[in-house]
């Protein structure tokens, strides 16, 4: 297995909360299943919106196609050792990934590290026929590269949907407050 140098790439420090977040009320319990829940959405809507950082500054956010998510919060993707993600995340291995399914009013969002190997028994554990449109050669295509993703925070919401909006409106109107979230919203940080 080769695994690509993140060593030089910039993350700074992090703190497990920052002085203006509030303790999570959140037992190890409730935060296992949640990720739970996470997971669940992450595998069913499949395609993510992947966000990395150029040597610039800026972000670079590109539709990348969830392979594997992990128990151990690990998320699983191929990209070409050739595609600009490889030199961003040798540059600053942060990255970020927004899933979207509005059908459905469920959103997640995922931030973590990005790190790039080359492992031929993990792609084809985690090979599709359909990936021969970008690597003909199958799972021992020279092009193609790994990119693991270590979940460090997780957030998703579901919204009930318009209705439940349109009676909040009314409330908010007679009452003079604003509503609080609306649905369900959730966040797992795994750094602690």
């Amino acid at each position: 297995m080769l695994v690509y140098p993140t060593g030089r790439g910039h993350y700074p420090a992090m703190s497990a909360q920052s002085p203006q977040s509030p303790q999570s009320p959140h037992s190890p319990q409730s935060e296992s299943s949640d990720f739970a829940k996470v997971s669940e959405f992450i595998r069913e809507i499949r395609i993510a919106l992947l966000t990395t950082v150029d040597r610039d500054g800026r972000f670079h956010t590109r539709p990348v196609q969830t392979l594997h998510v992990d128990a151990d919060r690990t998320l699983w993707f191929f990209t070409d050792w050739s595609s600009p993600k490889v030199e961003e995340l040798h540059h600053d291995i942060r990255v970020s990934l927004g899933y979207a399914d509005p059908k459905r009013h469920v959103y997640v969002a995922v931030s973590g590290s990005g790190s790039l190997l080359r492992d031929t028994r993990k792609a084809e554990q985690l090979w599709s026929i359909e990936q021969r449109a970008y690597y003909p050669d199958g799972p021992r295509d020279e092009r193609l590269a790994l990119l693991r993703v270590s979940i460090e925070r997780a957030e998703y919401w579901i919204a009930p949907g318009r209705v439940s909006y349109l009676l909040a409106a009314a409330t908010a109107v007679v009452t003079g407050k604003p509503a609080g979230v609306i649905g369900e919203n959730r966040t797992i940080d795994t750094i602690k």
